[in-house]
């Protein structure tokens, strides 16, 4: 499957063009070589790259709001690299408690001239102090953590008014994570599903959309043995 058919299989035909096509094809080679040493995917043939990596990554731009953009556990960089690959208007913050696993953001940074993404190495329940605190428009995270853990690690970040994003399979953690988006200052605004296609399967994805509606108490998050031994 190529580029163009990924995209276009997934309804994101409008978001390519001819200068980022180049980068995005660029990409998966920089991100098979940079694996080769570190590994930071399984998934490295073109057809899965294209689609559970990029085509997974721009389902959230839609819901993305204002121009600062927080991606916690961003791994080797997904979302952040195509969402800063298709909207270079976004200035996204990439931040991960593996610094080695930055490594590949900051090559694309070079090699594919993306000025509007930066790295930022640590656990994110360390470094939510300002000037990070509660500075960013939207915070995403994929594939991290259960939402009762995300919400605590990731709403402290979110600026009133501005919304976290789950990047899940399936909306089954929301009923349990109630009580978390409340006390770190959120609200459940939606939950939108989503189909990935490949010419050979379909995956079901679900983004959790939480509006920040209240300052988070300055007590979240604590420390990560208290929030994975006690979720909220």
């Amino acid at each position: 499957m190529t580029l163009s058919e990924a995209f276009e299989m997934n309804g994101l035909s409008d978001i390519l063009t001819d200068e980022n096509k180049n980068k995005f094809i660029k990409l998966f080679g920089l991100l098979n070589e940079f694996n080769s040493g570190v590994n930071v995917t399984a998934v490295t043939d073109e057809t899965g790259v294209y689609v559970k990596h990029y085509a997974d990554s721009l389902t959230v731009l839609p819901y993305v709001e204002g121009r600062e953009l927080l991606d916690v556990g961003c791994g080797g960089g997904f979302p952040s690299l195509p969402v800063a690959l298709a909207r270079p208007d976004i200035r996204v913050t990439s931040m991960d408690s593996t610094e080695k696993k930055l490594g590949l953001i900051n090559i694309c940074r070079e090699e594919l001239g993306l000025d509007n993404i930066r790295t930022v190495a640590g656990r994110a329940e360390e470094l939510c102090r300002p000037p990070l605190r509660q500075s960013f428009d939207t915070v995403c995270a994929r594939a991290v953590a259960n939402l009762r853990i995300l919400c605590e690690l990731c709403l402290p970040y979110v600026r009133v008014g501005g919304v976290f994003i789950a990047m899940k399979t399936d909306g089954s953690e929301l009923t349990d994570a109630e009580n978390a988006i409340r006390l770190t200052g959120g609200r459940f605004e939606k939950a939108v599903r989503i189909a990935l296609r490949t010419d050979t399967e379909t995956m079901d994805r679900t983004l959790i959309i939480i509006r920040k509606v209240n300052n988070t108490d300055k007590k979240y998050p604590r420390r990560y043995a208290q929030i994975k031994s006690r979720p909220l």
